[in-house]
């Protein structure tokens, strides 16, 4: 089974690079632009992880957390919050509040989030070779 990696971010340059770099990890990845379509898709199809940006219109990243954390299927899910506002935002109240798992300052490398992803979702980071 492939794990499912949701990406929800405003911008479509950061979430086509993030998506592509997971596709090419053959991570099975859907993207939204805002929380509020990100909730819609939490609530059809739950992920494995969930990467979301913090600003954004229509619902932020801050309220998307909060609401996956009223789930209770999904109170372990783990999240990554990205960020330009990281000295704005206190990591103990985030990561409290919120239940977020990492947070990530833009700019970033999408080299680097994955391999964090990896290691949440305790993922190889390299693809098994079958020996026959």
């Amino acid at each position: 089974m492939g794990y499912r990696v949701l990406i929800c971010d405003d911008e479509p340059h950061i979430a086509l690079a993030v998506s592509m770099k997971f596709r090419n990890a053959n991570f099975e990845v859907q993207t939204a632009r805002d929380g509020f379509e990100a909730w819609k898709y939490i609530q059809e199809q739950p992920p494995h992880l969930l990467i979301s940006d913090c600003t954004m219109p229509r619902m932020d990243g801050l309220e998307l957390c909060r609401r996956v954390r009223t789930l209770t299927h999904l109170r372990n899910l783990p999240i990554f919050l990205l960020t330009a506002r990281g000295l704005e935002l206190d990591p103990f109240v985030v990561r409290e509040q919120f239940g977020i798992a990492k947070i990530i300052l833009k700019p970033f490398s999408p080299r680097d989030l994955l391999r964090d992803v990896q290691a949440a979702l305790g993922v190889s980071e390299t693809p098994a070779i079958a020996i026959a």
